[in-house]
């Protein structure tokens, strides 16, 4: 019986929301198996850096071409790729956000930080989904932070129920605010950093108009969120998520447990667990100042790149374990109640791997240069908005095949320096066309790991979230030919 009630606890996902998202994925892996019979094959050259030399697409004809067979036998074959150390980094950190939320929640720790909170911001709720759209925002703004604030999500959900609205909100103040925050970059080294790198800028320069778009953006998640919010407050059965935060209200509380707060263990739990994570902004603050040296090798900027990751994976479950020890959980009970929360996520690891082979399959077949350069061909006769435009546009486009930043940057960037110069669209302009488009898309795609894996663990489907963020994305994406248009007419 105390198996059994640990099971049904932890981020449990709905049958239903892997089984649409896994049907989803397959589809989209079935028609890049279809783009490798029917685009071209073909490639650039490429420097020492691995950047493409510009004007050197060469066609590659039909020899070589990848048998449709390929498709099925993509989600083995990528762990023979360079994609495999990535792909096991990130099953490893879901494996391990499972198993240390199972523990935060059978040892009360989440639901102390949870009282906490809310009952110091109950009478300025609003106030504090503001602050916490502004911090998380500033984490994906300055220093770069994504995969990471994952775990930020069912924490975000459990306040925001508390306070009467719906997980939905949870997700868009936490990871929505981080992943917009890093489409508005300021600082973000693995886009604005790396593009004025490569563009021969000085390093964060333009820094004012920047903010000019960070403070458009913040306003405009805000203004989305508490809309949204207020809504849900007054009506909460209209809320999209509503039948499923019925189960998650049930698994966190809705109310704020006075016992709670005078119980020293959690406490002092839940100070071992706080602090344990903000190491993590030091694993931050030194991949960001390892960016940002020119004289470190390109493969060791890379390595240090997933010191956020790797400082958010260990630091969040020693946390977790340390308190869920000094809260009472011990021995084979603090292992066993980890192990159940390992398998509740479980089944997002085939997601992962269908959205790793994805990229894998139009890698090897060697088509994504060829759309490139279809791309930069068709750019040469704009004029510089609508150039800038169509920046913006195929860095969306890429995003949904390509979801590093600094991948992208690498790929297209030393073509589309010089189409730039020659189109009379400013370095800077092009810095904040690319930060925008390789940003925005970042949960909007099924493509991507983060979306699927937050949705997961706050039991939404993909439609649902779609249905949710639809207005907030339309309007960001207006807000972006806005502020790239402003960009062009003041030359930035």
């Amino acid at each position: 019986m105390k198996e059994e009630t640990q099971t049904q606890s932890g981020l449990k996902l709905n049958k239903k929301t892997i089984l649409t998202i896994t049907g989803i994925l397959v589809v989209i892996l079935l028609f890049a198996g279809v783009l490798t019979q029917i685009v071209p094959r073909g490639e650039y050259q490429t420097n020492a850096d691995g950047g493409i030399v510009a004007d050197s697409y060469q066609p590659l004809g039909e020899e070589g071409k990848l048998p449709f067979w390929r498709v099925f036998a993509a989600p083995i074959q990528v762990f023979t790729s360079s994609d495999a150390l990535t792909g096991a980094a990130i099953l490893l950190f879901i494996i391990l956000i499972g198993g240390t939320f199972l523990i935060l929640e059978k040892s009360q720790v989440m639901a102390f930080i949870m009282a906490s909170i809310v009952s110091k911001f109950a009478k300025k709720k609003y106030f504090l989904l503001c602050v916490m759209t502004l911090v998380c925002m500033m984490l994906g703004s300055v220093v770069g932070i994504l995969e990471e604030s994952i775990t930020l999500v069912p924490l975000a959900a459990a306040i925001a129920l508390a306070l009467g609205w719906d997980s939905l909100t949870g997700l868009g103040l936490s990871l929505g605010a981080v992943a917009i925050g890093y489409a508005a970059a300021t600082f973000n080294p693995f886009n604005v950093g790396l593009v004025q790198s490569m563009a021969d800028l000085q390093l964060f320069s333009g820094l004012g108009y920047r903010l000019v778009v960070f403070a458009a953006f913040y306003a405009a998640l805000t203004g989305f969120l508490f809309f949204h919010a207020k809504r849900v407050e007054k009506h909460p059965e209209k809320s999209i998520s509503y039948e499923g935060d019925k189960a998650l209200r049930t698994r966190f509380g809705t109310g704020v447990d006075d016992t709670l707060a005078s119980r020293k263990d959690l406490a002092r739990a839940t100070r071992t667990f706080v602090l344990c994570v903000s190491g993590v902004l030091v694993c931050a603050a030194l991949s960001f100042i390892a960016q940002m040296l020119p004289f470190l090798p390109s493969a060791l900027r890379d390595v240090v790149g997933y010191l956020p990751m790797v400082g958010m994976a260990v630091l969040f479950t020693t946390g977790g374990l340390l308190a869920g020890g000094q809260a009472g959980l011990r021995g084979k009970q603090l292992g066993a109640t980890f192990w159940h929360g390992v398998k509740t996520v479980a089944p997002i690891a085939p997601l992962i791997i269908i959205v790793m082979s994805i990229t894998y399959l139009l890698r090897e077949a060697k088509i994504i240069d060829t759309m490139l350069h279809a791309a930069y061909e068709a750019a040469k006769s704009l004029n510089p908005f609508m150039a800038l435009l169509a920046i913006f546009a195929l860095t969306v486009v890429l995003e949904f095949f390509i979801g590093s930043g600094s991948a992208k940057a690498f790929l297209i960037m030393p073509i589309l320096l010089p189409l730039a110069d020659m189109l009379f669209v400013s370095r800077q302009s092009l810095t904040v066309a690319f930060a925008l488009g390789d940003g925005i898309c970042n949960i909007l795609y099924p493509t991507s790991g983060i979306i699927i894996i937050a949705i997961g663990l706050i039991d939404v489907s993909y439609t649902k979230f779609l249905r949710f963020a639809w207005k907030l994305f339309v309007l960001l994406f207006g807000l972006t030919v806005l502020l790239l248009w402003i960009a062009q007419k003041m030359n930035y």
